[in-house]
C-alpha cells in the first residue's frame, strides 16, 4: 500500500451519514457485490469499506473533504462497465457511487450543447439531443455507460472514425478535486486558451486526479440518411488490407468494423444473435451516414467497388433501420459472447496505425499459438483500435499455467505494437488491469511525469488509488 491510509470507524461513518442522510450509505455486508469489480473479473474484487450515494457536488465536496482531512481512499463509480478494472476499492476505503446524480438539464439550442450529471446513462443523453433534432456522436458499445464514465476514461466507439471520441465533445466539466474543492474546467465556449488545458487532461483521467459532478457537451446536427455495409471476406488479411483503401475514398465512414467469423459463431451460438451472412472467414461492417440519401448511396457504392476489387465476396446492404439494429446488435454482443463461451479470459484494446493493423493481427495468432491461448480479433478498424481476445483452452487445466501464460502473452503483444509505433490501449484505459505494462511502455521519463501529474492534483494520493499510476 503506498500510504498508510485511515480505516473507517464507526465514528467516521456517522460523520459520512451525516452528510448525505443514512438512507445513502452502506457498509460491510450490506454492499452489493456489484460494486466489488467490473466487467473483466481478471483484474480482481475489491470490497470498499463503506458505499456513499451523494445526490449533489455539494455532497460530493463534503464527502472529499472528510476524506482528505482523514486520508481516506475514495473511488467514484458510475454504471460499472469499464473492463480495466478501473472504478473498484483497491485499498478499500469509500466507493462514491455516482448514479443518483444523474440529471440532464435540458438542451441549449442557441449553444448546440448539454449539460448533464455524471450518473445519467449515455443513451439517454443521445436521446434528449435526438429529441432536440441534434446528435452526440460518441458510441463506445455500452449505451448504458454513465456519461461521466464516458468522459473520465475518453470513451471512442465503433462512430469515432468519422467523429472523434469523447474529449471532441467535451465543452466544460464541473468536478470536486481531492480536497473537497469544487472548481471548472473551461467554459461554454468553442475555442480558449486560457493557461493550460487542464479540462483535456482530466478527460481520460479515470478519476485519479478530481471526482466528475456536472459536464457539458457539445451537439451536432443529426445525420439524416444511414446506411450500413456488410461485407465478407475469404480471409483476414484482405479483410484488413482493405480498410487504408477505404480511409482514402472521397467519403468518410462513419464506422469502419472489423469481426473475424469465429467470434460471430460465438454470438449466434451462445447469445442466439444470428449474422445475416456466412460466407465469410472475416468481415467488414461500414457504415456511411450524410445529409441526403444520394450521398449515402454514392459512399456506399463506392465502397462496394473497392472492396470488390480488394476481394471480398460479397458486399450486402443494410438500408433500413430493422436491418441495421440486427448488425450492429451482433457486433456490440461480441464481449457478452465471449464471456458466456469462456469464464476465464483477458482483453488488450491495442491501437496500431491502420497501415498496420494487417501485420499485427496476423502476427498475435502466431503469438496466441506459441502459449496455447486462443486469440481472436475484432473492433475499429478505421482508427487502428484492435480488440484483442485472449481465451483460455479448455485444455489447460492448471490455473497457473493459464494466468502466467496470458501475462507472458500480453508482454508480447504490447511489444508488438510499441514496435508497430502503437499504444498500449485505445479506449478501455490503464485502470488496474493493464498498470504494471505503463511504465515498461511509455518509459521511466514519461511515467514519471504521469506521476508528477498525479501528485499536483492528489498529493494524499486517496483518489481512485492504484489505478493509472502507483504512486
Amino acid at each position: 500500500m503506498p500510504y498508510p491510509y485511515h480505516k473507517l470507524t464507526e465514528i467516521d461513518i456517522a460523520a459520512l451519514a451525516a452528510i448525505t442522510g443514512p438512507d445513502r450509505v452502506s457498509g460491510g455486508a450490506d454492499i452489493s457485490e456489484d460494486y466489488f469489480h467490473d466487467e473483466m473479473p481478471e483484474y480482481g474484487v475489491y470490497p470498499p469499506e463503506l458505499l456513499i450515494e451523494p445526490a449533489s457536488t455539494a455532497e460530493v465536496s463534503a464527502v472529499m473533504a472528510y476524506a482528505y482531512e482523514n486520508n481516506i481512499p475514495v473511488t467514484a463509480r458510475g454504471s460499472g462497465s469499464g473492463l480495466a478494472g478501473g472504478a473498484t476499492c483497491k485499498y478499500g476505503g469509500i466507493l462514491l457511487s455516482l448514479m443518483r446524480m444523474n440529471t440532464i438539464d435540458p438542451v441549449d439550442m442557441e449553444n448546440m450543447t448539454i449539460t448533464t450529471q455524471p450518473g445519467a446513462l449515455l443513451c439517454d443523453v443521445a436521446d434528449a439531443a435526438a429529441a432536440a433534432g441534434l446528435f452526440y456522436p460518441p458510441d463506445p458499445g455500452e449505451r448504458t455507460a454513465s456519461i461521466g464514465g464516458t468522459v473520465i476514461t475518453n470513451a471512442g466507439g465503433m462512430r469515432a472514425v468519422r467523429y472523434g471520441v469523447t474529449r471532441n465533445y467535451v465543452r466544460s466539466i464541473e468536478a470536486v478535486l481531492a480536497d473537497g474543492s469544487i472548481v471548472q474546467f473551461s467554459s461554454n465556449v468553442v475555442k480558449n486558451v486560457t493557461g493550460y488545458d487542464l479540462k483535456d487532461l482530466v478527460i481520460g483521467s479515470e478519476g485519479t486526479l478530481c471526482i466528475l459532478t456536472s459536464v457539458t457537451l457539445k451537439l451536432i446536427p443529426s445525420p439524416k440518411c444511414s446506411h450500413t455495409l456488410v461485407i465478407p471476406f475469404p480471409a483476414l488479411e484482405p479483410c484488413i488490407e482493405t480498410v487504408p483503401r477505404l480511409l482514402q475514398l472521397s467519403f468518410v465512414p462513419t464506422a469502419v468494423e472489423f469481426i473475424e467469423k469465429e467470434l460471430l459463431d460465438i454470438v449466434e451460438t451462445y447469445l442466439n444473435k444470428p449474422f445475416p451472412d456466412k460466407s465469410g472467414e472475416a468481415y467488414l461492417i461500414v457504415m456511411y451516414d450524410g445529409a441526403t440519401k444520394a450521398e449515402v448511396q454514392e459512399a456506399c457504392s463506392l465502397a462496394a467497388e473497392t472492396c470488390l476489387e480488394a476481394g471480398a465476396l460479397d458486399v450486402k446492404i443494410a438500408n433500413t433501420a430493422d436491418r441495421i439494429e440486427m448488425v450492429w446488435l451482433v457486433r456490440a454482443s461480441v464481449l457478452e459472447g465471449m464471456k458466456a463461451a469462456c469464464e476465464d479470459q483477458e482483453e488488450a484494446d491495442i491501437v496500431v496505425p491502420v497501415a498496420r493493423i494487417a501485420e499485427y493481427a496476423k502476427a498475435v495468432k502466431e503469438i496466441g499459438e506459441r502459449y496455447g491461448i486462443r486469440i481472436i480479433t475484432a473492433g475499429h478498424a478505421g482508427d487502428g483500435n484492435i480488440h484483442t481476445q485472449l481465451l483460455r483452452r479448455d485444455g489447460m487445466e492448471d490455473d497457473g499455467m493459464w494466468r502466467k501464460n496470458a501475462r507472458d502473452c500480453l508482454e508480447e503483444l504490447y511489444a508488438l505494437a510499441k514496435g508497430f509505433g502503437g499504444q498500449l490501449t485505445g479506449e478501455h484505459g490503464i485502470g488496474n488491469g493493464r498498470l504494471d505494462y505503463l511504465e515498461g511502455f511509455v518509459g521511466k521519463r514519461m511515467h514519471g511525469l504521469f506521476k508528477s501529474v498525479k501528485r499536483a492534483f492528489d498529493e494524499k494520493n486517496i483518489l481512485n488509488p492504484g489505478k493509472l499510476v502507483e504512486l
